[in-house]
C-alpha cells in the first residue's frame, strides 16, 4: 500500500486555491443546477473570477484587513465571493440567510464591515433595513438586480456580475496574496450560540489550514485520496461547512455539488454520487427514520436482514465478532447494505457529522447499513474541527475519536475539555473579556465536559453549561436524555428540563404522522416508559408536555446548525413545564 498523501504547506488560504485552479485548469470545480441540468464552473473560470473580484474590492476603496459580509444561500459564487474578499487582504463575515434585521445590524455594526455581499431580493429585505444603521458600510454588491424601496444613503450598489466580469490578473492575484501569512485575520464567523449576542470568531488562515490538514490526514491514510465529490447543504456561513465542506474540497482538489434543497437532498445525493458529504446528527435521524419505516413496510426478509445487521455491528464494534458472522456479513453486503449505498449513490467514503451530538445508536445504524459515518466534534472557535473517529484509530460510537494531527487535548480538574493547537482562534472581535475567559496560555476552554479513553479518544458527557444540576446536587446531561428520546418513533425533537428542581419534565415534538392522533398521550408517554426503563433514576422523565410546534431555526428555538436553543425555548414554554412540578 502507498503512503498515503500529506497535503502541501500553504501560507494562506487563497495561495491553496490558486494552487489547485493552476493544477486542475479546466476541469469542473463548482456544480449547481440550472433548471433540471447540473452547469459546471472550472477551476480556471473560478479563478479568474477570484481575482477580477478582488481587484474590483481595491478599486472600490477597500482596503486591506477591512471587513466584508457576505450574505447567500450555499452556490458557487458563495466560494468565489469568499476566496475573492480574501484574495482582496480582506476579512470574511458570514452571515446566516436566517438572520433577522436585529442579527444583522449587530452583526454589521459589530464586524464595522465596509461592504456587504447579498445574493437575492428577499434577502437584501432583511439586509437592506440593517444597512440604515450602518454607518461603515459603503457598499452594497447584489448577485442579482435589488428593487430597494428605502435605499441607504450611505451605500452605493454594485452587481457582482460587473465585478466578476473579464479576465482577472491571476499573476498578480498570486503576487498580492503571497504577502499574507498563516496567523492572519481570514474571516469572522458569528457563533448563534445558545444565549447572548453572537461573537465574532477571529479564524485565522492557519486555523483553518491546520483544519485542513488533519482532516485530509484522516481522509488519505483511512479511505484513500482520489478524485472527491462534495455535496454542500449546511449553510456556508457555519464554521463547519465553511472549512469542511468549502476549502476542504479544494485542498483536495475535489468538485462541490451545490444542493437544491433539503427536501431536494435525497433526489441529489443519488444524481451527485458523493465520495464525502459533512452532515449533522440531525440529518441522519431523519434518514434513519425514513430508511426504518421502508424496511418496516417491507417486512419479511428485509427487517430480518436488518436485525442481522445491527447485532453483527454490535459485535465487530466491540470486537467480539464470531467466525460463524463471516457469512451473514457477506450476505448482507449483497443485499441490505448494497441497497441503501445505491441510495446514498453508491461511491460514500464517509459521511463526517458534526455540530451536536450524534447518538451512538444511529452511528451504529449507519454503520450496520454499509455507510462509513464518523462523528468528529469541534467548535467555532476552534477551527472548527478538534477531533474525528477514524477506522485506524479503532470506531467507538460513544468517542468523537482522537483529536486531529497536530492538535493537543488534556482535561481539566473539573472535567472541561481544554484544546490547544493553530487551529484555535485568535479571539473574539472586539471582546477581550470574552476572550480572556475562554482563552489562556493558548488552551481553549471549550465549555464541554468529558474524558479521554484508553485509546486516546475524546469523550465527550455534556455541555458545560448545559448541565442539569437537580435540587438533590446531582449532575444529568441532559443531550443523553434528548437523544434516547428522539431515537423513539413518536418522538420527532425533545427538550429536557429540571435545573435545581427534584426531577426532570420534558417538551417534545411528536413525529408528524402521530401529531392528529386522539391517543397522542398515550402513545408519548409509552416512548417516554420505553426510554425510562434504560436510564438512572436521575435521569428519568417524569411528566412532558407536547410543543405546539417543531423546534426549527424560523422560531429561533434551533440554531443554523440544529442544535436546540434552550433559553428560547424555555422562555415559550417555561410556564407550562414549572407547572409540571405542581401537580
Amino acid at each position: 500500500m502507498s503512503a498515503p498523501r500529506q497535503l502541501e504547506p500553504f501560507p494562506n488560504l487563497v495561495t491553496m486555491f490558486f494552487a489547485r485552479a493552476e493544477e486542475k485548469g479546466d476541469a469542473p470545480f463548482l456544480w449547481a443546477k440550472r433548471g433540471d441540468i447540473w452547469a459546471a464552473t472550472s477551476w480556471r473560470e473560478a479563478a479568474h473570477q477570484v481575482a477580477a473580484l478582488a481587484e474590483s474590492l481595491k478599486r472600490l476603496g477597500l482596503k486591506p484587513g477591512e471587513r466584508v459580509m457576505l450574505v447567500s444561500e450555499n452556490r458557487p459564487e458563495w466560494l468565489i465571493s469568499d476566496l475573492g474578499i480574501m484574495a482582496a487582504g480582506c476579512v470574511t463575515v458570514p452571515a446566516y440567510t436566517t438572520n433577522t434585521v436585529r442579527d444583522h445590524q449587530h452583526v454589521l455594526g459589530n464586524s464595522g464591515a465596509r461592504a456587504v455581499i447579498v445574493s437575492t431580493q428577499k434577502l437584501a429585505k432583511t439586509l437592506i433595513p440593517a444597512v440604515l444603521f450602518a454607518s461603515e458600510c459603503h457598499h452594497i454588491i447584489s448577485l442579482e438586480p435589488l428593487s430597494i424601496q428605502q435605499s441607504p444613503d450611505v451605500a452605493q450598489f454594485h452587481l457582482w456580475s460587473d465585478l466578476v466580469a473579464g479576465n482577472g490578473d491571476l499573476e498578480a492575484a498570486r503576487a498580492a496574496s503571497s504577502g499574507v501569512g498563516r496567523g492572519d485575520l481570514a474571516c469572522l464567523i458569528y457563533t448563534s450560540g445558545t444565549g447572548g449576542a453572537p461573537r465574532g470568531v477571529r479564524q485565522h488562515h492557519g486555523a483553518i489550514l491546520h483544519n485542513v490538514e488533519g482532516c485530509i490526514d484522516v481522509i488519505s491514510t483511512d479511505f484513500g485520496w482520489g478524485d472527491e465529490v462534495f455535496l454542500s447543504f449546511l449553510p456556508a456561513s457555519h464554521a463547519y461547512e465553511h472549512s469542511g465542506g468549502q476549502h476542504f474540497p479544494i485542498a483536495l482538489g475535489g468538485q462541490i455539488f451545490y444542493a437544491e434543497s433539503l427536501e431536494k437532498l435525497a433526489a441529489n445525493i443519488e444524481e451527485v454520487q458523493p465520495t464525502i458529504m459533512v452532515v449533522v446528527p440531525r440529518l441522519f435521524e431523519l434518514l434513519r427514520a425514513r430508511i426504518l419505516k421502508t424496511i418496516e413496510k417491507d417486512g419479511g426478509l428485509p427487517a430480518y436482514l436488518l436485525g442481522r445487521a445491527l447485532a453483527i455491528e454490535a459485535r465487530r464494534t466491540a470486537g467480539k465478532m464470531r467466525l460463524v458472522d463471516a457469512p451473514m456479513d457477506r450476505l448482507l453486503d449483497l443485499t441490505l447494505r448494497r441497497k441503501v449505498q445505491r441510495k446514498f449513490g453508491g461511491r460514500m467514503k464517509a459521511m463526517v457529522s458534526g455540530g451536536a451530538p450524534l447518538n451512538p445508536d444511529v452511528g451504529l445504524f449507519f454503520q450496520a447499513t454499509g455507510l462509513p459515518l464518523l462523528q468528529g466534534y469541534g467548535q467555532t472557535e476552534a477551527g472548527p474541527v478538534i477531533s474525528c473517529n477514524r477506522p485506524s484509530a479503532g470506531i467507538a460510537m460513544e468517542t468523537v475519536g482522537p483529536p486531529l494531527k497536530n492538535t493537543e487535548v488534556r482535561i481539566a480538574a473539573d472535567g472541561e475539555i481544554m484544546v490547544r493547537g493553530e487551529n484555535v482562534m485568535h479571539g473574539y472581535w472586539r471582546n477581550p473579556e470574552e476572550t480572556a475567559r475562554v482563552l489562556a496560555d493558548g488552551w481553549l476552554a471549550t465549555g464541554d465536559v468529558g474524558h479521554l479513553d484508553a485509546a486516546g479518544r475524546i469523550v465527550i458527557t455534556d455541555r458545560k453549561k448545559d448541565l442539569i444540576v437537580n435540587d438533590k446536587g446531582d449532575n444529568v446531561a441532559p443531550q443523553r436524555v434528548e437523544g434516547m428520546l428522539t431515537l423513539q418513533p413518536e418522538v420527532a425533537q425533545a427538550m429536557v428540563y429540571g435545573d435545581r428542581r427534584p426531577h426532570l419534565v420534558a417538551l417534545l415534538v411528536p413525529e408528524a404522522e402521530f401529531g392528529d392522533e386522539p391517543n397522542l398521550q398515550q402513545r408519548l408517554g409509552k416512548a417516554v416508559d420505553r426510554v425510562n426503563a434504560e436510564l438512572s433514576v436521575i435521569e428519568r422523565v417524569r411528566r412532558f408536555i407536547v410543543a405546539e410546534a417543531p423546534f426549527s431555526v424560523d422560531n429561533e428555538q434551533l440554531t443554523p446548525s440544529l442544535k436546540i436553543r434552550r433559553h428560547v425555548i424555555a422562555k415559550v414554554y417555561g410556564e407550562r413545564l414549572d407547572a409540571l412540578y405542581k401537580r
